[in-house]
């Protein structure tokens, strides 16, 4: 059976405008990102002469909107960018890039118009960081969001009424090729001590996808005159928060405290296996999320692939992990560390993808409530205002 081919729509509250769009998550493939296209249809007689605009932007929030300081609001956009649709700037034909969009337009009529963005390079994913428990109202997120409006000019006062918003989702999924498994070592010295004491860590490979469990190659060789009371392993998380400074964030997602020992002379080989889940870490405040929070489906974040050469320019939340492996080592003057920090990244599988031929002609309409983003930061504050609700039948597209 071919797959159904939704089309996901929503109106603004006085009708004049409402928005379609064939998909919700645009997939960065690093070197190139998914454009963003839709098609726009509005009401003549409900926009009474104003014009409609159609805006792409990418959101980072770090703080809720009424926990503004001095008046400094704890939002910023990392990027904006805008387009009039109607009147139309050129022939409606030529602005129509996908298939999807030629289709719509067919379907709903001469009140139809495409838009077209794409994203710039320098832009992160959706990433947002969890709230603690008892947490209410937005948290710190980058969200992307397409809104579409009915005003005099792109710069006067939009009316709530004549406004529909849509949170969309930039992601990022696996790449083919495996890279080398990731492999460290280090040599320690002791005073006192003649011979060192040597460690190597090596992971069975460099790529795992959420819910893999990860295998770490532990090889210690104790020539020194010390005991190892403990190895203890744990994955990170480090999420890298860009913006005015870079601030790091560092959770621990998993740990594995094994209590094994390694006295003066003797060697130690074993793999160690960690598995980093939300579902061990739903109560901690500050875990970096895929874009959504608190849901079944939800999961830690991926690890962020930039495009080589523009790393220093990307704003918003970078997220990568490492396994943490510590030896505690025993003393006459207390205990001491010794540890070792093996980088890998954690992403999710690239989904069958889809060919356009193989789906079904018919279109189907759904209203593209934040339901459907499941948990996505702010969920359901769109429907709340005054300007944001769903199709109604008059907004409805007419059978050709």
């Amino acid at each position: 059976m071919s797959p159904k081919n939704v089309i996901f729509k929503k109106t603004c509250k006085d009708k004049s405008v409402g928005v379609f769009m064939g998909k919700r998550d645009f997939v960065d493939r690093v070197d190139s990102v998914d454009p963003v296209d839709g098609v726009v249809l509005i009401d003549p007689e409900a926009l009474a002469g104003r014009k409609v605009f159609v805006t792409l932007s990418c959101i980072f929030r770090y703080g809720r909107d009424d926990m503004d300081v001095i008046g400094i609001a704890f939002r910023r956009e990392l990027y904006l960018s805008t387009r009039q649709v109607y009147p139309p700037l050129q022939d409606r034909e030529k602005g129509v890039h996908t298939k999807t969009q030629a289709k719509l337009l067919r379907k709903l009529g001469n009140n139809a118009y495409p838009f077209f963005f794409e994203f710039p390079d320098n832009l992160p994913c959706s990433v947002a960081l969890q709230p603690g428990p008892h947490d209410v109202g937005k948290q710190c997120a980058v969200e992307f969001e397409i809104k579409a409006f009915s005003a005099e000019s792109q710069d006067a006062k939009v009316r709530k009424r004549s406004t529909v918003k849509l949170m969309i989702r930039k992601v990022q999924y696996a790449p083919d090729t495996q890279g080398a498994p990731p492999s460290v070592e280090t040599t320690k010295d002791f005073l006192m001590s003649d011979k060192p004491l040597h460690v190597k860590v090596t992971l069975d490979k460099e790529l795992y996808y959420h819910g893999e469990t990860i295998h770490a190659h532990v090889n210690i060789t104790n020539n020194s005159n010390k005991n190892i009371k403990n190895v203890v392993l744990s994955v990170d998380q480090v999420a890298t928060v860009v913006l005015y400074s870079n601030d790091s964030y560092i959770k621990c997602v998993d740990i594995e405290d094994s209590g094994d020992s390694v006295s003066a002379g003797a060697t130690l080989q074993k793999v160690y296996k960690l598995l980093p889940l939300l579902a061990n870490n739903r109560e901690r405040r500050g875990i970096a999320l895929d874009g959504k929070l608190k849901h079944e489906d939800t999961n830690l974040a991926s690890s962020s692939i930039v495009k080589e050469g523009v790393l220093k320019e990307v704003l918003g939340i970078m997220v990568s992990y490492k396994v943490m492996v510590k030896l505690i080592i025993g003393g006459m003057m207390g205990s001491s560390e010794v540890g070792l920090e093996v980088p890998f990244t954690l992403m999710h599988p690239k989904p069958e993808a889809v060919k356009e031929s193989e789906m079904e002609d018919e279109m189907v309409f759904q209203e593209f409530k934040r339901s459907y983003l499941k948990g996505i930061i702010g969920a359901g504050d769109d429907d709340d205002e005054e300007g944001n609700v769903s199709g109604g039948d008059d907004m409805a597209p007419k059978e050709k």
